[in-house]
């Protein structure tokens, strides 16, 4: 209906999407996003395999109005998959944002919203990062994000 190209006018069932719109740069950027998105989802089972069971959903920080962020885990049902979301709602980057993380080892940064691919900044975290051993929310390791003005970054564990 338009969404995933950014079409401002309201979609009406007499006319057509406004694909005229992808010759420009930020129309392509949210195409790409939409695109991603719907890749990422497919691919990663913490992503899909238990939408409606709350075994595959866990708060990691849900009161951190302050700095307007909310961070969360996404389970496969094995467990083995595991992807840490953390959402900026401000357009005030976060250099060095501390988040407990669930295992030790790397995780990669398999989406960041504000992509320069996507039109944004292309602040982030450099492909991915490893865990440090100070604790954080109630975990003994933790993460120090980049967290990008308005966005969504979207991390995955990777197994050794």
């Amino acid at each position: 209906m338009g969404g995933e190209i950014a079409q401002g006018a309201e979609w009406s069932h007499e006319s057509s999407l406004d694909w005229h719109l992808l010759q420009y740069a930020p129309h392509q950027g949210v195409q790409r996003l939409t695109r991603d998105l719907n890749r990422l989802l497919r691919d990663e089972p913490a992503l899909h395999e238990l939408d409606a069971d709350p075994a595959g959903y866990e708060w990691i920080d849900a009161n951190d109005s302050d700095n307007s962020v909310l961070t969360y885990l996404r389970k496969s049902r094995d467990q083995k998959s595991v992807i840490l979301v953390a959402c900026n709602f401000t357009p005030v980057p976060r250099q060095t944002y501390r988040v407990g993380a669930p295992r030790a080892g790397f995780w990669r940064e398999v989406l960041n919203s504000d992509a320069a691919e996507y039109g944004g900044s292309g602040l982030g975290n450099l492909g991915g990062l490893s865990t440090n051993p100070v604790p954080c929310h109630g975990r003994p390791r933790s993460l120090d994000l980049v967290l990008p003005p308005l966005s969504v970054v979207a991390l995955r564990h990777e197994s050794a």
